[in-house]
């Protein structure tokens, strides 16, 4: 027997998450932040804030009420939260019990697995890939898996967790396949992850609701650590039908967004312009960066994300550390299942992607083949 205090649940064997974060000034190719910075139009109104602003407790209402005007939602079907992490926690939290089962396709996002292993909850995985040898792949490999999601639906299904597009892969569900998948399991809840929505374009945040052809068990969340800029300021988004969305506001902290975030919020949402530029450069250097790579006989995956996963091959360390030796951070994908030597790169603005294909040249010319 022992004394110490033990968890009110069984917390399965997982690794404590360190984000590999520190000494990231130079060019930031590693997390799929904003390469750039975020409107100037947040910056200035930060600064309009008092000190008797930093007294209060911040309100989420109102800025919650502009959110989910922004997406066209009612006020009830939007919940603002300390980032997607928060988000994805109190979905855990609020819908996985013991013998319950989180479907989860792989590789993908890791706060999902991290989050579900803090419950009692069985996770399922769902491979994304043929080969386990990273010289042997297809460009089949890293689809979609839908037919095996959709066969691994059973009763104790209650949570599936879909990245669309997908981490640290690109690839992407269509409509059609998500519509299906939560269809076939109306007892679970199916999380629709857009993280990376800006730069796809494709959304299934229409679906929500619960009158005629909307979807009563999706939940989409949404990130303003990307395309907005913001993610030293935790900021991200739950849209679900009401009658789910009072489920995690139980367990959520009603103070978890900041006074500073919901202000950034404010003035972001108002800049559309600066937004549409943003995504319109990476979606440009996406074009170009690809283009690049090709030519100098770099495999990659498809991608509609503002990253793109490449295969080094056994070289994935040497690789990243001569990145890094050049002001460039990459982030090494090696340990994610099926990413045995392979290294996602985020895509920042043209000018950027222009230095790092440099670097991966110089890497090239030492002798080190992919």
């Amino acid at each position: 027997m022992t004394n110490q205090p033990q968890p009110r649940r069984r917390v399965q064997q997982m690794p404590e998450y360190h984000p590999p974060l520190g000494n990231r000034d130079t060019l930031r190719l590693d997390f799929n932040e904003n390469t750039v910075a975020c409107s100037p139009a947040v910056l200035a109104a930060i600064q309009q804030l008092s000190a008797a602003d930093l007294t209060r407790y911040p309100e989420r209402g109102p800025v919650e009420a502009l959110a989910a005007q922004h997406l066209g939602l009612t006020t009830e079907q939007v919940i603002l939260t300390n980032g997607v992490d928060e988000a994805i926690h109190i979905l855990c939290q609020a819908f996985l019990d013991t013998g319950d089962e989180l479907l989860l396709p792989v590789p993908t996002y890791t706060m999902y697995e991290i989050y579900a292993s803090s419950t009692d909850a069985r996770i399922v995985h769902v491979p994304s890939f043929q080969s386990q040898n990273a010289q042997a792949k297809t460009a089949k490999d890293f689809a979609f898996p839908h037919e095996s999601l959709l066969a691994a639906i059973t009763t104790r299904t209650k949570l599936i967790a879909i990245a669309n597009p997908n981490s640290p892969t690109g690839s992407v569900a269509t409509r059609e396949q998500l519509i299906a998948i939560a269809q076939a399991a109306p007892h679970a809840v199916v999380l629709v992850d857009e993280a990376y929505f800006h730069f796809y374009g494709q959304t299934v945040i229409d679906l929500v609701g619960e009158g005629a052809g909307k979807l009563r068990n999706l939940i989409v969340a949404r990130t303003f650590s990307k395309a907005y800029g913001l993610s030293s300021l935790r900021l991200g988004l739950l849209a679900g039908p009401a009658s789910l969305l009072k489920w995690t506001r139980r367990v959520l902290s009603p103070y978890s967004v900041n006074t500073v975030a919901l202000t950034a919020l404010t003035a972001a949402l108002n800049d559309q312009s600066y937004l549409d530029w943003y995504v319109s450069e990476v979606k440009q250097a996406r074009i170009e960066f690809l283009t690049e790579l090709t030519r100098i006989g770099v495999e990659y995956w498809p991608t509609e994300a503002n990253f793109v996963l490449v295969n080094i091959g056994p070289a994935h360390r040497q690789f990243a550390t001569a990145m890094r030796e050049q002001g460039i951070l990459v982030r090494d994908r090696s340990a994610d299942p099926g990413c045995e030597g392979l290294v996602r790169i985020t895509i920042g603005t043209p000018d950027q992607m222009q230095q790092a294909i440099s670097a991966i040249q110089q890497f090239l010319a030492a002798g080190v083949r992919p």
